[in-house]
């Protein structure tokens, strides 16, 4: 007889690091969900950009970020398997993740097989045509060269810097997320549906979505700025849900619009 796999949880776009008037509490929540809902055994990818900005320095740790490892770390030694993709916020992940705190790192698409189903992971940033020049930037920004350069910073220029550049891009990126670039993003995943994947997950434009065809399923995990949102994969069924703090989780049938 079988043993059933354990649920996957997947999640995107908290921004951690970027204070918003509002929102001060979110990671508070996102430690409550990790705590309550990633049981051991289970699996949880985080599809980019849970910090506003990461960089490794050898001997260095955002404070602000400090609570959040700690509990992935917990996660980690309760045997849950964490894949972190980089996002476009956070897409210098490096050796502290993956050897101190015991996450798989995946810089670009990623595919697994889980419940028998074929898995295509995306951040999603650089993935439509409007994205030609951020691609250009994005081979610049993440050359390792470039990376090394940066680090001779000290933090304390490095990484206000950086958060400056990186909040500042989230605001253009956010006002420019119209229901004809959403709906190339469907597009996009319909292409890696049709070439065998049975479920895309993207991230990148903090809209909660979920569509199924044919079998098949594209997943949006939305953001954890206001919305707190996740997919599950359970049983082989796909599902979008969205964290209460101190209630049940709210299932989403299709789309959850961006209120910020």
């Amino acid at each position: 007889m079988d043993l059933k796999e354990p649920p996957s949880y997947f999640i995107s776009d908290a921004h951690l690091g970027l204070h918003i008037n509002g929102c001060d509490a979110r990671e508070e929540h996102l430690i409550g969900f990790l705590h309550k809902t990633i049981l051991p055994g289970c699996n949880l990818f985080i599809v980019g950009d849970l910090f506003d900005f990461w960089i490794e320095y050898r001997r260095a740790i955002r404070p602000e970020y400090f609570n959040v490892l700690c509990e992935l770390k917990n996660l980690v030694k309760k045997n849950v398997e964490i894949h972190y993709l980089a996002g476009n916020h956070d897409f210098a992940l490096g050796s502290f993740l993956e050897n101190t705190i015991g996450i798989h790192i995946h810089t670009d698409h990623y595919t697994t097989q889980l419940q028998g189903k074929n898995i295509h992971l995306f951040h999603g940033d650089g993935l439509i045509k409007g994205d030609i020049g951020y691609r250009i930037l994005k081979k610049i920004l993440r050359n390792p060269f470039n990376q090394k350069i940066y680090r001779v910073l000290h933090p304390d220029i490095g990484v206000p810097l950086g958060s400056f550049c990186s909040g500042s891009s989230r605001k253009v990126t956010s006002n420019f997320i119209t229901e004809n670039i959403l709906q190339e993003y469907r597009n996009q995943a319909h292409k890696f549906l049709d070439n065998g994947d049975d479920i895309v997950v993207f991230g990148h434009t903090h809209r909660a979505e979920i569509r199924h065809w044919n079998k098949k399923t594209y997943c949006n995990t939305g953001e954890w700025i206001h919305s707190y949102t996740f997919a599950k994969l359970e049983d082989g069924i796909m599902s979008l849900w969205r964290y209460i703090p101190g209630e049940k989780p709210v299932a989403i049938t299709e789309s959850l619009q961006n209120t910020h």
